[in-house]
């Protein structure tokens, strides 16, 4: 059986920051304390975008990589939602929807 649900891709590099927090942080304590069914965070190996090039390469380390965090739930629980993760996002990333069908 399927469900259309809808998904959310938010893309964004790795230390932005909120309030002193880790970006990504933030949006999973918020979208837990929402009761969202599931959000994945990904690293990206490397990127660019509207704020330049999203690696930084030191001696062999790689920092401030992109992250791709996917949220996954039904549209009535998470467009409330987005206003809230739009202003902790704010010019840090890109915001895509997309609906989805969940088997």
């Amino acid at each position: 059986m399927r469900m259309k649900m809808l998904c959310i891709t938010i893309r964004m590099k790795r230390n932005d920051e909120v309030q002193g927090k880790r970006l990504h942080n933030v949006l999973l304590d918020f979208l837990m304390q929402n009761k969202i069914a599931g959000a994945t965070v990904w690293t990206g190996v490397d990127g660019f975008g509207k704020r330049k090039r999203a690696t930084i390469k030191l001696e062999g380390i790689t920092i401030n990589m992109p992250l791709i965090i996917e949220v996954i739930d039904e549209q009535t629980k998470l467009e409330p939602l987005l206003p809230q993760i739009k202003r902790m996002i704010d010019n840090n990333g890109l915001i895509t929807l997309h609906q989805v069908d969940i088997i």
